[in-house]
């Protein structure tokens, strides 16, 4: 991955329902300058929500940004599939509150982003990279980083339905293994949950278009992979991680964790580490020119 930042060549938008709201949704993601990050905006709106950890207002079933009673739901895979593609800024406006649920996995938006193209900009990245190990959760649900050389990500999934049981990932990304392993990786629930979600106001948009459902015996559709519950698990982990706003380099370890876990996780490295000094060579001023993207 290249040291450079990126951004989208070109504008691009899809649209869908909302997966907890069931209404008719869309997104537009637009080319941003350097430095910029990813930003979210409701469409009419003027408040812009930085996609960092600080601005996370919700994490059940799904990361939810806000600011100022201004709410943009369900952007994880939205996260994963920028950081998977390593496009580092963006500006987001989204109709109707949540981010299209699409299929339930990352692959549209990857598929969406890559037909954007993408530029390189003249101004470095700046990993954030973990010194000594930091641990969140507890015994049966948890997330650590330890110190590593590169990104890479292990984790476990239990689970006392049959139809899931235990399974392991390890996970070190390069753009290649994120398109091929991870964005097909689909959101799942089940069957039994239903009812409850609904009276909450979730998943009123899910059905087996956008999500795995698993029911008393198994899984109501085909699955993509044998393992495809760790490694949505592993995508979500991703795109809240993506929270940083920054790369990280460690190694994430987990076990049964969720989007509440991430942002804990999150929000304990921003605490405890600082970024990395940028070398000599960065001390160019940042600016949003653009330069031919590596092929």
């Amino acid at each position: 991955m290249t040291t450079l930042q990126q951004t989208l060549n070109k504008r691009v938008s899809l649209r869908g329902i909302g997966l907890h709201s069931g209404a008719e949704t869309r997104v537009t993601i637009s080319p941003a300058p350097a430095d910029t990050g990813i930003v979210f905006q409701a469409r009419g709106g003027k408040i812009k929500l930085r996609a960092l950890v600080d601005t996370v207002v919700d994490s059940t079933n799904a990361t939810t940004l806000g600011v100022n009673g201004t709410r943009i739901r369900m952007v994880e895979h939205l996260m994963a599939a920028l950081a998977g593609l390593g496009l580092d800024n963006a500006h987001i406006e989204v109709d109707g509150g949540e981010v299209p649920a699409a299929d339930g996995s990352s692959e549209p938006f990857v598929s969406l982003l890559r037909a954007a193209g993408r530029v390189t900009l003249e101004a470095w990245r700046r990993p954030l990279v973990v010194t000594h190990p930091l641990r969140v959760g507890d015994d049966s649900r948890w997330l650590e980083v330890e110190p590593s050389d590169a990104f890479r990500i292990s984790y476990i999934l239990d689970h006392r339905h049959p139809a899931v049981g235990t399974q392991v990932m390890e996970y070190t990304p390069s753009e290649d293994d994120f398109v091929r392993d991870l964005a097909p990786a689909r959101t799942y629930g089940f069957l039994h949950d239903v009812t409850a979600l609904r009276d909450r106001g979730l998943a009123l948009g899910g059905s087996l278009d956008n999500a795995i459902v698993i029911g008393e015996d198994g899984p109501l559709n085909p699955l993509r992979f044998r393992d495809e519950f760790v490694r949505h698990k592993v995508l979500d982990l991703v795109g809240d991680l993506a929270l940083l706003g920054r790369p990280l380099i460690g190694h994430v370890r987990g076990r049964n964790g969720g989007h509440a876990l991430n942002a804990e996780l999150v929000s304990a490295i921003e605490r405890e580490f600082e970024p990395r000094p940028l070398p000599a060579r960065a001390a160019l001023t940042p600016r949003a020119g653009l330069v031919p993207a590596p092929a």
